[in-house]
């Protein structure tokens, strides 16, 4: 037990920037990414040697989980909330320094498993196959929501024409 503790301890050392950092792409915000990346590593660091025996690839199972977690929240939470009083805009920075950032903005406006694939594809370089692991569906299903997400950018980026020059930077 003690040598399982171990090991998961040595997998978030050597993990935990890069979870969080596809955290903070998923949600949106280093604050939720925080809060995801611990509760999926909590929840796997209790059966960390059951993970270890079902797959040959940790960190991708640990990235469907923060998907699959986040994707569940959203849904759970996506209900509009009325307030009596709209709050005081007081003249504080905003949390996020992207938080104006058109592309930003763009990609936390696109549903949960498109903003996967994105982030998974462009920001951490994986291939569709590692992607279509990581997220637990079909290459196909990566191909799709890649192709959906990039048309949503490029239209609301004001990227009409697909043989444009900028079209990589997206």
């Amino acid at each position: 037990m003690a040598n399982d503790l171990a090991g998961f301890g040595e997998f978030v050392e050597a993990n935990l920037a890069g979870l969080t950092r596809y955290g903070h792409a998923l949600t949106g915000n280093p604050h939720d990414a925080a809060d995801l990346v611990q509760t999926v590593l909590e929840k796997i660091g209790s059966r960390w040697s059951s993970v270890q025996r079902k797959t040959t690839d940790p960190v991708a199972y640990v990235r469907r989980s923060m998907a699959n977690a986040h994707i569940s929240r959203w849904r759970k939470h996506r209900r509009e909330n009325l307030v009596a009083d709209l709050p005081e805009t007081g003249g504080a920075p905003p949390a996020d320094p992207l938080e104006h950032e058109p592309l930003w903005r763009a990609l936390k406006d696109l549903p949960p498993r498109q903003r996967a694939v994105i982030v998974l594809r462009y920001y951490e370089g994986l291939s569709e196959a590692e992607i279509a692991d990581s997220l637990g569906v079909s290459a196909g299903t990566v191909k799709s929501q890649a192709s959906k997400a990039l048309a949503t950018l490029r239209g609301r980026l004001g990227d009409d024409d697909p043989d444009s020059e900028g079209r990589a930077t997206v």
